[in-house]
């Protein structure tokens, strides 16, 4: 196994591990992941079928509703999130259910935001462990 460490920056800091799912493609929590499954439901998503639980989630960004804040929150609270999301870009829809999910359960998705170069250095099924300073240590199998 390879180990790499990516830098990133903390929209919601804390700490996670997990195997990547990685997606090319941008996804509304709301209608396009299940809330009590933890399931990819938005059929015309590269991913449909797929299922974020305890995975490190590895998108460019959400889309759409801010409805999204409570689908990702229900998520969080019913045990089916991701244990981490990796974007590219700044989402304060997913941000702000992530925070306000610590607030009421006790419970948050940590949320980085990495480089280009970075982001798309992880592969689907490497190893990932989220530090609260946006520390993203990646382990591949060689």
């Amino acid at each position: 196994m390879t180990e790499r460490i990516l830098v990133g920056r903390p929209v919601v800091a804390g700490s996670a591990e997990g195997t990547a799912l990685v997606s090319k493609e941008p996804l509304s929590f709301w209608g396009g992941c299940c809330p009590r499954t933890g399931e990819i439901i938005d059929r015309r998503h590269e991913r449909s079928g797929a299922n974020v639980t305890g995975r490190v989630f590895v998108f460019p960004q959400g889309k759409g509703s801010s409805t999204s804040s409570a689908t990702l929150m229900e998520s969080i609270k019913t045990g089916v999130a991701p244990a981490a999301i990796i974007n590219l870009k700044v989402d304060p829809i997913l941000a702000l259910g992530s925070i306000v999910s610590d607030e009421l359960y006790h419970k948050a998705v940590p949320i980085v935001i990495l480089a280009e170069k970075d982001f798309y250095s992880i592969k689907e099924d490497d190893h990932l462990t989220v530090e609260p300073d946006g520390t993203v240590k990646v382990n591949t199998k060689s």
